[in-house]
């Protein structure tokens, strides 16, 4: 595989853990699925974005840190 196929299937991969993610927070945390909107990364502040692999990356680990911080905090809410 050269490294374009290689940069290419990353890329699925990142992506497919996003719609994992996102779709986790949709049907488990609705409440908090309405907040996605509201971040940094999908409210750019250039006209003509640079979206590549690094940017996906720091996206999708945004969404990990955001649920997992979400999932912390109402677990210390209950007890």
């Amino acid at each position: 595989m050269n490294q374009k196929n290689g940069a290419v299937k990353e890329i699925k991969e990142i992506l497919s853990e996003i719609i994992l993610l996102t779709n986790q927070i949709e049907l488990e945390y609705p409440e908090l699925y309405k907040f996605l909107e509201e971040q940094p990364m999908t409210i750019p502040a250039e006209n003509n974005p640079k979206i590549d692999r690094d940017t996906l990356e720091d996206y999708m680990n945004g969404l990990r840190q955001l649920l997992e911080h979400y999932v912390e905090e109402h677990q210390l809410r209950r007890v």
